[in-house]
């Protein structure tokens, strides 16, 4: 097995550190595994071998005067909706093509002063707006489990790049599910955390109006300890961004975190999961319970009236969002995001006054759906009905009824509208042995808590790498 780049996140930086490698040769191991895999994955929208030997030399000729920095050296990957200075930022779009940011995102600017190693910029589908990463750019990017199957959207690139051992840990976005599906359709972890937490100024496009509220940019990475060391890290108060709070890190004990009874439910008794899915959360249960947790079944009575208001936002405030840059050029646009459009038109343009009205439901909501955890401020649920679908599948039958697409990975659109942070941890495996993750969800600002909780189930199952990722050293 290649151990160096399938190793977390934390154990490189050790080495690191220790001297055992330098960031030459963690690069070096880096790129040979991109160079191996990603012919077959298409995980990147922009990568340069060259480009990165270059910045490792320069890490190592700081060693000295940089080393102490938290990320110093670590080989990353970025989502390529997240503006990073001198690489393609396309967001999937012909529309955008050729397009390099003058000046990085702040969360990015953060990931370069912890001392992080940007690869380069990962795969997305069109204008971030589907669950499969494609798009008429860069083609189709492929799940490491399963050439056949999609690594998720719309951090699809990010998911596939990581779970394969092409880059240590990295950052997407999530509006709707795109940095918990991917890392559930690959087996990794990942948060999305409470908007604002890890500042979204620099995410193209803006995390405006109701995408303030849904969402956010996220850690991946392999393991919770390294998804909790990028948060911690690159967490902490935008002045300049009004939905980013000055909140400070807090670091709860095992004490303080069983103090949190856990809610548990598999589905929302609408549309129903796969018998491995249900398997897997009641893994993850009683591992907790084993942990000393207290552990109820309980299921939030408003689910589906938030998943109404995320298809509201998402899907029909999203087309309007887009509207007028499409306006004549739609045959520019990917199937996937022309796909999207026709999931939008199947209704009737919002009005002002829905709009406004649905603005106000969802302040009632959220605070009605936070009073009922009051008693179970952490839950436990699954990712999505399903584990990682073939390119192109838009349907499945589940316990003898049919799941639509977007129905699938309902779960993680309630949270955010809630506003909530919520981490996935890898747990089971489908009869053809994909992945099977599960979510830990927190109150909002509490991400440290659905961190903490979502470790221990991690350090009970966790990260498996995909066959194809296997290596020997020797080979590198």
């Amino acid at each position: 097995m290649n151990d160096l780049v399938l190793a977390p996140a934390v154990r490189q930086l050790e080495l690191l550190r220790a001297g055992e490698v330098s960031v030459v040769e963690l690069a070096e191991a880096h790129i040979g595994q991109i160079e191996r895999l990603n012919p077959q994955l298409n995980a990147f929208a922009d990568f340069d071998a060259e480009r990165v030997r270059e910045r490792a030399r320069k890490h190592d000729e700081w060693r000295g005067t940089r080393s102490r920095r938290p990320l110093f050296g670590l080989p990353v990957t970025v989502k390529s909706s997240i503006a990073t200075r001198g690489f393609k930022c396309e967001i999937g779009s012909l529309l955008h093509k050729g397009e390099i940011p003058g000046e990085d995102a702040v969360v990015v600017a953060r990931l370069r002063a912890a001392g992080a190693l940007i690869l380069g910029t990962t795969n997305c589908p069109e204008f971030l707006m589907a669950y499969e990463t494609a798009n008429l750019l860069h083609g189709r990017t492929n799940n490491p489990w399963n050439l056949e199957r999609t690594p998720g959207g719309s951090s699809g690139g990010e998911s596939a790049a990581i779970a394969a051992g092409l880059s240590a840990a990295g950052l997407g976005s999530d509006s709707g599910g795109s940095v918990r599906v991917p890392a559930h359709f690959t087996g990794i972890c990942s948060l999305k955390p409470t908007p604002g937490r890890i500042p979204g100024r620099g995410h193209l496009p803006p995390c405006v109006g109701p995408f303030q509220v849904l969402g956010a940019i996220g850690p991946l990475a392999r393991t919770m300890a390294d998804v909790t060391l990028m948060f911690r890290t690159l967490s902490g108060q935008d002045p300049f961004d009004p939905a980013s709070p000055p909140i400070a890190l807090r670091s709860p004990s095992l004490d303080e975190l069983r103090t949190n009874t856990i809610g548990v439910f598999e589905d929302d008794g609408l549309v129903p999961v796969t018998p491995e899915t249900r398997a897997a959360v009641n893994a993850a249960a009683t591992a907790l319970r084993e942990a000393g947790f207290r552990v109820e079944p309980f299921r939030p009575s408003m689910l589906e009236q938030l998943r109404k208001l995320w298809w509201k936002f998402f899907v029909q405030c999203g087309a309007m969002f887009y509207a007028p840059e499409i306006r004549g050029r739609r045959d520019q646009l990917s199937p996937i995001f022309s796909e999207f459009l026709s999931i939008a038109g199947s209704a009737r343009p919002l009005t002002a006054t829905e709009l406004l009205d649905a603005w106000a439901e969802l302040d009632v909501l959220r605070a009605k759906t936070l009073a009922e955890m009051s008693g179970h401020p952490v839950l436990l649920c699954p990712v999505a009905s399903i584990p990682a679908f073939r390119h192109g599948e838009r349907e499945w039958s589940i316990e003898g009824r049919a799941v639509e697409y977007l129905d699938a990975v309902r779960p993680t659109q309630w949270f955010n509208v809630l506003a909530a942070p919520a981490a996935v941890v890898p747990v089971g495996s489908s009869p053809e042995g994909l992945p099977i993750g599960m979510q830990i969800v927190a109150r909002p600002f509490e991400d440290e808590t659905a961190l903490g909780v979502a470790a221990i189930v991690d350090a009970a199952f966790g990260y498996k790498p995909p066959p194809m990722a296997r290596i020997d050293c020797k080979e590198l």
